[in-house]
C-alpha cells in the first residue's frame, strides 16, 4: 500500500524557511551558511526529515544551565517528554492525574514550531508505584489490568488530542534472545515484572492498545517503539527483528491501525554493530509492510574505562578511537533514514553528555560519552558527522520524505 502525506508541502517549506538550512546559494546571491553554523532542523528539513531529541524536563527549566534550553529550542523539529508522560509521572495516585509537567512541554513545543512525539502509553516499566504493586501482588488481576490500561491509554491520548505528531503506542513489549525462554515471545524472563505485565493482558493486548489510541485520537500517528531490531539476524526463533517484522504484519493483515515502528537505535561502541546497507535493509523490509519507520531515541555510547580492567582510565588512544566509532554508529543510522523515503524522523535520547541517562544505567562495566555535545556542550565527531552527513544527502538515493496518513 503506498504511504500517503501526512503534512503538506508548505509545512515543510516553512520549517524549511524558518532557518538556516534553508538558506540556499543562487547565482550571484550569497553562499548558504556552513553546515556546521546550520541547525540540526535546518539541515534535515532540507530533505523533508524531522530531527528530534528527547528532553529532560529539570534541565529545561534550569535557569542555571540556559545552553540545554536555547539548544532544544533552536536545534530540533521534533521533541520527546524524556520522563513527563510516562504513566508514573501522569498518575501516581490512583484515579489522580498531573498534567501539569506534560502541558508544559507540550506548550513549549508550539512555541518553538516543534512536533511532539508522545512517549509511552503501553509498557512494563516506569509504572506508578501503585501499579507495579498490584501487579507483583496479585491485588490487580488480568482484566483489572486491561481495564486500567484501556483508561490509561484513552484518558491520556484525549487529552493531548490533535497535539501530538507519533505516539509510541506499545514499547519493547517482546523479549531478548538472552533471557529465558530464549525464543523471542512477548515478555520477558520468566517471572518478571515484564512477563507478569504481558500474560496478564493476554496475547491480543498489544492490538488492542493501537485500537484504542486511534479511537481517543483519529489523527495521530500510532508506533511500536524497541531496541535491538536495528538490522535483521538469522530469521529465526531467537531473531528479534524477525519476531517484531512477523507482529507487525500479522496487526496489518488484522486491520489494526499501527502507523509505524520506531527502532530505539541504542548503540555501543564495544559491539559489532551494524553496517548502513543491513539496517537500510530492514527499514525496506519494515515500510514495505505499508507502515513508516522512524528512529526513537538514538545514541551510540562507549566504555570510559580501560575495557579489561574498569578500574583504569581509558588510555587516550582509545578514547579517540571510540569517539569515531560512536560517529560511525550515528552515521549508519542516520544513513539508512534517509535512503528510506518513509522514515520519518530520527530522534536522539539526549543531546548533551551532561544530562545523558547512559552513565547512571550502564555502571559495570561503566558506559557514556553517548550524545552528539559533549558535557560542556561542545561538538563531537559524532554531531560533525550527523551534520555533514545531512548537507551531503540529497538525490537520487535520497528522496523526499513521505508522511503517514493515520489509519482507520
Amino acid at each position: 500500500m503506498k504511504l500517503r502525506r501526512l503534512a503538506t508541502a508548505g509545512v515543510l517549506a516553512a520549517l524549511a524557511a524558518a532557518s538556516l538550512g534553508a538558506v540556499t546559494a543562487s547565482a550571484g546571491g550569497p553562499r548558504p551558511p556552513a553546515p556546521r553554523d546550520q541547525s540540526l532542523r535546518g539541515l534535515a528539513a532540507r530533505n523533508g526529515l524531522y530531527f528530534g531529541t528527547a528532553v529532560d524536563a529539570g534541565a529545561y527549566a534550569d535557569a542555571a544551565d540556559p545552553q540545554y534550553k536555547s539548544t532544544v529550542d533552536g536545534q530540533f523539529s521534533t521533541v520527546t517528554a524524556e520522563n513527563a508522560m510516562k504513566w508514573e509521572s501522569l498518575e501516581p495516585t490512583r484515579g489522580t492525574y498531573d498534567w501539569a509537567a506534560a502541558d508544559a512541554f507540550v506548550a513549549a513545543a508550539a512555541r518553538n514550531h516543534q512536533l511532539v512525539r508522545g512517549h509511552v502509553l503501553a509498557w512494563y516499566s516506569q509504572l506508578p508505584g501503585w501499579l507495579t504493586a498490584g501487579i507483583q501482588d496479585g491485588s490487580i488481576d488480568g482484566p483489572q489490568l486491561r481495564d486500567l490500561l484501556h483508561k490509561h491509554i484513552t484518558d491520556v491520548v484525549a487529552h493531548f488530542r490533535g497535539r501530538i505528531w507519533q505516539w509510541d503506542v506499545v514499547n519493547e513489549a517482546v523479549s531478548d534472545p538472552w533471557e529465558t525462554p530464549s525464543a523471542i515471545h512477548l515478555g520477558g524472563n520468566a517471572g518478571s515484572l515484564k512477563q507478569k505485565f504481558a500474560d496478564l493482558l493476554g496475547p491480543d493486548y498489544v492490538a488492542d492498545a493501537f485500537r484504542w489510541a486511534r479511537a481517543a485520537d483519529p489523527k495521530a500517528l500510532l508506533f511500536y517503539n524497541d531496541y535491538n531490531i536495528e538490522a535483521f539476524g538469522d530469521g529465526g526463533p531467537g531473531d528479534k527483528t524477525q519476531f517484531v517484522y512477523d507482529m507487525v504484519k500479522r496487526l496489518r493483515a488484522a486491520g489494526v491501525p499501527i502507523d509505524g515502528v520506531g527502532s530505539q537505535g541504542h548503540l555501543s561502541t564495544q559491539y559489532g554493530n551494524y553496517d548502513v546497507l543491513a539496517v537500510a535493509d530492514a527499514l525496506d523490509r519494515f515500510t514495505g509492510l505499508g507502515v513508516a519507520v522512524a528512529f526513537t531515541e538514538v545514541d551510540a555510547r562507549s566504555l570510559t574505562k580501560d575495557a579489561k580492567d574498569p578500574a583504569l582510565d581509558a588510555a587516550g588512544q582509545d578514547v579517540n578511537a571510540r569517539d569515531q566509532a560512536s560517529a560511525y554508529n550515528y552515521h549508519v543510522l542516520l544513513q539508512a533514514c534517509l535512503m528510506n523515503p518513509h522514515c520519518l524522523s530520527f530522534t536522539v535520547w539526549g543531546f548533551t553528555d551532561r544530562h545523558s541517562w547512559i552513565p547512571g544505567w550502564f555502571k559495570n562495566p561503566p558506559e557514556g560519552a553517548g550524545c552528539l555535545w559533549d558535557a560542556g556542550y561542545q561538538p563531537k565527531k559524532a554531531l560533525r558527522t550527523v551534520q555533514g552527513d545531512l548537507a551531503a544527502a540529497g538525490p537520487p538515493m535520497v528522496q523526499p520524505r513521505q508522511p503517514q496518513k493515520p489509519r482507520r
